[in-house]
């Protein structure tokens, strides 16, 4: 039994957390270092395949040379961004790039010339062995500038059939497995039947196996037992919680606005909710992204259609802004920012004040896209610009658009009686008092009017029942009193966080000059980057009965369409990384040239095109990973691969990871019994110590008090106020909300393990579990340490475990002089600070 806290780790798992902390800086380094060493290799080797321009050489020129020989810079007449530029003759009459003459292309003398005055680039180390090797490759095959990866159409690649067949489970393992082959590497052995239901379970749930499912797994002997444990848990309503969490890091959720006041988003968690019942119910990822960015542009949308559309209401809000037109523009930018990274993988906020440095995005693009949503209303505290009624079914609403015309033909109805009668009473009023005689110039005459209608209300009350008459004026204040009551009541109905336009007609659009909103440049209509070669736009026009432009709707068609060439990778990509801890390409958000490449863009696109062709669905996509033999290795470790490939990008083995944050708190309260499982609506308020409260600039303020039992809910029903996380999550590296999240970090830290020592959360947990051992267990300590190490690892401990354990509590007691129920509680503190609880092999 491993009986340290989490700071003090297995030398295995300290060696894989120093070496990620150490090498976080140069993950990526080494990742290209690698890719080119294969590829010099192979070069000597006879067996070289054509260079990738966009994976080899565009990512060097762009990191490397564009400062000076870029969008923004043409020092010496030298372009390096576009093939026409590189080939071009120069100032000096040389040619820097000769298409199949390497010996006549200034640009690789000058990169590995021993002068250096003349090196290039200037500032910085010379470009790596391979770098050049790459660039002079290009050359000589003909300079060909091929499209960066990312933008090419959506490949179908041939499933490959590696010489190991017998490994093969299906096609993911033949492309992982023909990798490997190349590198003259083997998988790791399968992982253990305990090893796997833990990792299936919390993959798919969040969630650790109960003991009754542990057993009946490792007891299920049929050829398919595996497999029906994945339909399981893919049809477990905790799946949508699961995966819900990854979805909310990405668009940014919280549910305040951010600043000083960090104010409330009204029905935040109804958005929350959509997400959940979303993947719970598999719906297909086109429709989920139609939703989103355009679901209120539908006739008589559904309660989901316009709950999602609170997707654009997520971001941070000033409610007191300096400069309006800088607030304006800052929303519209989180927007764009957002959509492009979430769904696009594209850093196109970056062209926001100039074209973009490394992708091929230009401001224009960057306004284009802005386009779509310039005709949002502004965000606000409350009402019908972002407070939208919903309803269970069309009769619903139906019945609510009925009760609602009937009030407002009443209100019609009553407002023109009052007005009638209150013309009627001046009218009179005129002609019994009379004043100013007929010397009344016609200034005064309308000044006397004007006074006389600002004292309305004064003068019904003094003088109206005997002007109109008693019947009359009691009649006038009945009408007038429901008037007012119509105005104020409303049909009731379940009101949402939504999107709205300000009308049919969207206003214009122009490039801001260095991105400065006071600076309008030329206009520019709606548009898709044309760097992805999409048709312009076709804008419809919408139904009579919805007040939009149709632009937003418009975008999600091109994004959810299975023609462009990112939203299926990207999406894909993200599934992959939700499962192995990291995705096929590393860089989730970003897949331009600045990001990682692909470790494995073949079966990425593979990935993609299952995707699609599975009706965009993505539960048959978890299954499809999940029962693969690369999803089923175990972690064991190799020290030949890893001084090959320390990253493990051939998925020669497993990942171990790290429990999130969320994952954590819930096992907690999973494994002592307490755990809520009420699903849906509004978020509760978890217990913040007093001290954290009083660092708030009003402390205390915006943060209730909810009972234990939904204390006990899981983590992502946590009420989520941006100034004031929870302090435990945040420890454990809980995603920050103002931004799209894509990857969050796993640290290994102090204040963790002082947090899971010290808390009084985690002390009240102690004492809950304590109580569980005891209550199931009974009086025997070796059985309450036995089922306490069964529930928080999973599997059976092995009797020297038991041994200490039970050696542990009696020292307790007689060293420290504890009682027996202190000395339980102290135990099961320390059952849950164990590696095998925090850590998934």
């Amino acid at each position: 039994m491993r009986m340290a806290t989490m700071i003090q780790v297995p030398l295995p798992r300290t060696t894989i957390a120093l070496a990620s902390l150490l090498l976080s800086s140069v993950l990526a380094v080494v990742s290209t270092a690698v890719e080119s060493n294969s590829t010099a290799e192979d070069t000597r080797s006879g067996t070289v395949p054509s260079v990738d321009f966009g994976r080899q050489v565009q990512p060097v020129l762009a990191k490397r040379c564009y400062a000076c020989h870029g969008p923004d810079a043409a020092e010496g007449g030298l372009r390096l961004d576009s093939r026409d530029a590189a080939v071009a003759e120069l100032e000096s009459g040389e040619h820097a790039v000769v298409p199949g003459e390497d010996a006549a292309s200034a640009i690789l003398q000058r990169v590995t010339t021993d002068d250096e005055s003349m090196r290039m680039p200037p500032e910085g180390a010379p470009l790596k062995e391979a770098e050049v090797a790459a660039i002079r490759q290009w050359i000589v095959e003909g300079a060909k500038w091929q499209p960066h990866w990312a933008f090419q159409p959506l490949s179908r690649p041939d499933v490959p059939k590696p010489k190991d067949q017998a490994w093969v489970r299906n096609p993911i393992d033949a492309f992982v497995r023909n990798r490997l082959e190349t590198h003259e590497m083997r998988p790791a052995k399968p992982a253990d039947r305990v090893a796997l239901i833990r990792r299936a379970t919390y993959d798919l749930t969040g969630l650790p196996p109960t003991l009754e499912e542990v057993a009946a797994f490792l007891l299920d002997q049929r050829e398919d037992a595996y497999e029906r444990l994945i339909d399981r848990l893919l049809a477990s309503p905790q799946h949508g919680e699961k995966w819900a969490r990854y979805w909310l890091d990405l668009v940014r959720f919280a549910e305040t606005n951010s600043f000083e006041r960090d104010g409330l988003k009204p029905h935040a968690w109804r958005y929350r909710d959509y997400v959940i019942r979303s993947f719970n119910s598999d719906k297909p990822y086109d429709q989920f992204i139609r939703e989103q960015l355009a679901g209120d542009e539908h006739a008589s949308p559904t309660a989901d259609q316009m709950i999602a559309t609170g997707y654009y209401r997520l971001g941070l809000w000033d409610d007191e802004p300096s400069d309006p037109a800088q607030l304006k523009y800052d929303v519209l930018d989180d927007i764009v920012k957002t959509t492009g990274q979430v769904f696009l993988g594209l850093t196109i906020d970056c062209a926001r004040c100039h074209e973009h440095k490394i992708d091929p995005l230009r401001q224009q693009d960057y306004y284009g896209l802005l386009a779509f949503f310039h005709n949002i209303t502004p965000m606000q505290t409350s009402g019908s610009n972002i407070e939208r009624p919903i309803f269970p079914s069309a009769e619903a609403r139906e019945e609510y658009a009925a009760s609602e015309a009937g009030r407002q033909a009443e209100i019609d109805t009553l407002a023109k009686k009052v007005q009638e009668l209150e013309t009627v009473f001046l009218t009179r009023l005129e002609e019994n008092e009379p004043t100013g005689g007929a010397d009344e110039s016609p200034d005064s005459r309308e000044k006397r009017r004007n006074r006389r209608r600002g004292e309305l209300q004064k003068l019904l009350q003094e003088k109206g029942p005997k002007t109109l008459g008693e019947a009359v004026y009691v009649d006038y204040q009945q009408a007038r009193e429901r008037l007012q009551k119509l105005r104020g009541d409303k049909t009731p109905a379940e009101l949402a966080l939504c999107v709205t336009e300000s009308g049919r007609n969207a206003p214009a659009t122009f490039v801001l000059l260095r991105g400065n909103p006071h600076v309008p440049g030329p206009q520019v209509e709606p548009s898709f980057p044309a760097i992805l070669g999409a048709q312009p736009p076709v804008i419809e026009p919408l139904p009579e009965d919805v007040d939009s432009s149709g632009r937003r709707t418009a975008l999600a068609e091109w994004i959810a369409s299975a023609e462009n060439p990112l939203t299926a990778r990207v999406m894909a990509n993200r599934v992959w990384q939700f499962h192995f801890g990291r995705g096929i390409v590393r860089s989730p958000n970003n897949f331009g040239v600045q990001g990682d490449p692909p470790t494995h863009p073949e079966l990425l696109d593979w990935l993609a095109n299952q995707m699609i062709d599975g009706n965009w669905q993505l539960k048959q996509l978890h299954r499809l990973i999940m029962t693969s033999n690369t999803y089923r290795m175990s972690s064991q470790g190799d020290a030949a691969y890893a001084a090959v490939d320390p990253t493990n990008n051939y998925l020669w083995r497993f990942d171990i990871r790290r429990l999130t944050a969320e994952e954590i708190r819930d096992s907690i309260l999973a494994v002592n019994g307490r755990l809520n499982s009420q699903m849906y609506g509004p978020g509760f308020y978890s217990d913040i110590p007093q001290e954290v409260l009083a660092g708030q600039s009003r402390p205390g303020a915006g943060w209730g008090n909810s009972p234990d039992t939904e204390r006990a809910r899981r983590s992502i029903y946590i009420h989520v106020k941006r100034s004031l996380l929870t302090p435990m999550l945040e420890s454990f590296d809980l995603a920050e909300p103002d931004s799209s999240c894509p990857v969050r970090f796993s640290t290994t830290q102090p204040t963790q393990a002082l947090g899971m020592l010290n808390s009084q959360f985690i002390h009240q947990q102690a004492e809950v579990f304590a109580e569980r051992l005891r209550r199931e267990a009974g009086d025997d300590v070796s059985a309450q340490v036995r089922l306490g190490l069964r529930l928080v690892t999973c599997r059976e401990p092995a009797a020297e475990e038991v041994r200490r354990g039970v050696a542990l509590i009696e020292n307790f007691q007689t060293h420290d002089q504890l009682d027996r129920q202190r000395s339980l509680q102290l135990y099961a503190l320390t059952l849950l600070n164990l590696n095998e609880f925090f850590y998934l092999d």
